[in-house]
């Protein structure tokens, strides 16, 4: 039987996040600012970053005491064109939300840029944040290491963390070019999403201590925690589907959020201490902004982008298949149907939303309260 579904605006549940983290004494900016980049990933379709996470990931962390509600942002190193900024365990979407936009104003001025931010936390979707560059007709990379969870190439034990390697930049299209995806097959946002609608995992996404395959979301995502499961590097486990390149360009992400900045990685961002007890992650993040008007012209460089992204999807599609898309294109044809529609809530995260508005007497009233 389909699970019944109910559909909240993009407003609403911004507003519905910005009050529950205020209620939980996060300042009224910062909350709005988290929120934000949690919306904008519901916005573009991806569920797995979005609403749902704004329980388990942020507001349980805060009351684990590993999250703290103020994002005390300290610049520690900086030159015209770099800059490396400490988040103190704050908010990553706010951390990082103040990187990009001082990549931005950098690389304005001297063409290209790069940031870097330590002692940070989960930031959310990270095409947000490239995103904030294409916006301003450049070009916008960002990426972050994460709890441990991919198995390196012929390896079972999960040592690297999902680390998306993002690109984004604009196009003369309706929408911009935006790669946003991890360096694992899978990332365990859409675990956690597959587990919250009770869909069995795709072979070929987790495997555990032999080897073998996991399609049971729970016990992956039990597995990845307990360090007998997981994750596929991007080409699948082995050398068959080239795997040593999502090894390798998770490796790149990793040493670029971590080396960079003289921060933890690998195993040491378990959020665990030695005796089992929950500590911050100590994330580091990266950013770099290219202005396209340094180079080239921006007009020309749109033109040409959006004539490449017309010709991929002009080409000769496979039998049985009606389209072809680009980078960013689902995403936007996703806003598009949700702004009709609103976000689709499951049970599941229409129960975690409820519980924080109840035990934090956020003045709410969702949709399926009526």
């Amino acid at each position: 039987m389909t699970e019944q579904m109910y559909y909240e605006t993009f407003d609403r549940m911004e507003e519905f996040m910005t009050l529950g983290f205020e209620a939980i004494s996060v300042p009224q900016e910062d909350a709005k600012t988290a929120a934000k980049v949690l919306i904008e990933s519901d916005k573009r379709g991806i569920d797995s970053h979005g609403v749902g996470r704004f329980k388990p990931i942020y507001i349980d962390r805060i009351e684990d005491g590993i999250l703290n509600v103020e994002t005390k942002i300290d610049i520690i190193r900086e030159t015209k064109t770099t800059a490396l900024l400490d988040a103190n365990d704050g908010l990553g979407h706010v951390a990082s939300v103040k990187a990009m936009e001082i990549a931005i104003a950098k690389a304005k001025e001297y063409g290209t840029s790069m940031v870097a931010v330590k002692n940070s936390s989960h930031y959310g979707i990270a095409g947000y944040y490239s995103l904030m560059a294409a916006k301003e007709g450049m070009i916008g990379i960002t990426g972050t290491n994460a709890r441990p969870s991919i198995a390196p190439t012929f390896g079972v034990e999960n040592m690297l963390g999902t680390n998306p390697l993002t690109i984004g930049f604009p196009t003369d299209e309706d929408f911009p070019f935006v790669l946003d995806c991890a360096t694992s097959t899978t990332q365990r946002g859409k675990i956690e999403h597959y587990a919250r609608i009770g869909k069995e995992l795709p072979v070929g996404w987790v495997i555990d201590e032999q080897g073998k395959d996991v399609t049971d979301p729970d016990i992956a995502l039990l597995g990845l925690v307990k360090g007998t499961c997981a994750l596929a590097p991007l080409g699948g486990a082995g050398e068959v589907g080239a795997g040593y390149k999502g090894y390798g360009y998770a490796t790149v992400v990793e040493v670029l959020s971590s080396a960079l900045q003289g921060g933890p990685f690998l195993t040491q961002l378990t959020g665990l201490d030695e005796n089992g007890q929950k500590v911050p992650y100590h994330l580091g993040h990266f950013f770099m902004v290219v202005d396209i008007d340094a180079i080239v012209d921006r007009a020309a460089f749109e033109k040409q982008a959006g004539d490449i992204m017309r010709t991929l999807r002009a080409s000769k599609k496979a039998a049985g298949e009606e389209r072809i898309y680009t980078a960013g294109e689902k995403e936007h044809l996703a806003f598009l149907e949700r702004s009709e529609t609103g976000i689709p809530i499951n049970k599941a995260v229409r129960e975690s939303l409820t519980a924080v508005r109840d035990k934090y007497d956020v003045d709410f009233k969702f949709v399926w309260d009526e």
